[in-house]
């Protein structure tokens, strides 16, 4: 949708096109910002312009608004060179897509993903006061809520190749929506681990004045060019402010809000570090240590694992859709300590029963987010985890539990290690005991 006539008629007299930068003067206020083409989803008749903190606002057309033109509409400046330090510990950068790399598309107001890694850098220089990036590189140019294992994979080779060819750690950037399932995919598949992969995002595009973009990468660079841990993690604005991120480790993070900037918090653990801007780390667990040794990558991953969800009237003939359709596994995200509907009419046990006896592995996690699943505390638990044959997930979050068992099944092949597996903790997905302050840590 186009501007309305009489807003086309104001902008021509000042001879004011979109991307240009304008003020604009209503009822004693001034607004001063580039000025949006209008979209599908814009009032015709309200002039949008963006603010320099990044956001964009909408001002009616009315008789006494007055617009003023400042600055013609500036060309796309040229990548600059970002000079660096190669004294500095070396890493890499890789980068996924993402708000992190995207910016603002002016024919809809929206952002897309569209800055590469070398613009990323650029966008943000201070990063290079950490460490020396020795590589960045496109690896993928895709939306979060696209992301597929086979990325997983092509980026699990690359961290291989990245750390076992001169990289003292690796940042990669990706979007939020997912970038715990793919921290905790790259948990499982880069085994003998010892240096530090680092994801981090946004909430908000780096070329807007409110973005997180900048201090996360900051944090994230620190933390792979110094920090003393060997193991995948999240690392992410610690609070809403500009004062520290955390180093959340990859099988234990989850997003937990939709927008905020601390978003990424530890379930059922606490963060492994703390990380300033300035350089400073402060450790708040025990994990796995930095050694300068080979890297490698065990990839692959069963697409076919459905996630399923208990809530009241949930029939378990759902499943008949995934089994006709060969499903290799489930996990099954049950109400508090892991239960799924048992007795009643439209009892889960049978067909849970019917789909472990196949040697089908059934994971069970809780919809609570915080705890673990307990099989031994009601009746109806035991029937769950001891009659149908389905493995309490224990503490794991619901998303870590369906990446653990899609690479065990594209991984193992004998399907009573895979259960034994499953048991086990193997990337710190599994704690030993809940601890009371990782609650809403």
């Amino acid at each position: 949708m186009d501007y309305s006539k009489k807003v086309k008629k104001k902008l021509k007299e000042k001879n004011a096109s979109p991307l240009d930068r304008i003020k604009i003067k209503k009822r004693e206020k001034t607004y001063e910002g580039v000025l949006m083409p209008n979209t599908e989803m814009s009032e015709p008749d309200c002039i949008t312009i963006k603010m320099d903190n990044g956001y964009n606002i909408g001002i009616e057309n009315t008789k006494d608004l007055e617009i003023e033109k400042l600055e013609k509409r500036k060309k796309k400046k040229k990548t600059r060179e970002i000079e660096q330090d190669e004294s500095k510990p070396p890493i890499s950068l890789l980068s996924t897509g993402g708000t992190i790399s995207s910016k603002v598309e002016y024919e809809t107001g929206g952002v897309e993903p569209a800055l590469t890694a070398e613009e990323i850098v650029a966008q943000t220089p201070e990063i290079t006061e950490h460490a020396y990036i020795r590589n960045y590189e496109q690896v993928s140019q895709i939306a979060s809520e696209d992301m597929h294992s086979k990325v997983w994979e092509k980026l699990a080779e690359k961290v291989k190749q990245e750390l076992n060819n001169g990289s003292r750690g690796v940042v990669i950037t990706h979007g939020t929506d997912t970038m715990h399932y793919t921290s905790a995919a790259l948990s499982f598949m880069l085994t003998k681990l010892t240096k530090p992969v680092v994801l981090t995002g946004a909430q908000r595009s780096i070329d807007r004045g409110s973005t997180d973009a900048s201090m996360n990468l900051t944090c994230a660079s620190i933390a792979a060019a110094q920090s003393n841990i060997g193991e995948v993690g999240i690392v992410m604005h610690a609070t809403m402010n500009d004062d520290h991120c955390y180093y959340i480790r990859g099988t234990k993070a989850r997003k937990m809000h939709t927008s905020r900037r601390d978003t990424f918090r530890p379930i059922n653990d606490k963060p492994i570090a703390k990380i300033k801007p300035n350089g400073k780390i402060n450790k708040l667990q025990e994990h796995r240590e930095y050694q300068n040794k080979k890297t490698k990558a065990e990839k692959g991953f069963e697409k076919k694992i459905a996630i399923i969800k208990a809530y009241p009237e949930a029939d378990p003939e759902i499943i008949n859709h995934y089994e006709e359709k060969n499903y290799k596994g489930y996990v099954l995200e049950g109400t508090g300590l892991g239960h799924m509907p048992t007795q009643t009419e439209k009892t889960w046990i049978p067909k849970i029963k019917e789909i472990t006896k196949k040697g089908k592995p059934v994971i069970g996690t809780s919809q609570c987010i915080y705890g673990r699943v307990n099989p031994n505390v009601y009746k109806n638990l035991r029937k769950l985890y001891h009659e149908a044959g389905a493995i309490p997930g224990q503490d794991m979050t619901t998303e870590t539990a369906y990446v653990k068992l899609g690479w065990l099944l594209a991984t193992e092949k004998d399907q009573e290690k895979i259960k034994e597996k499953i048991k086990k903790n193997l990337r710190g997905e599994i704690t030993k005991r809940s601890h009371p302050k990782t609650f809403l840590y």
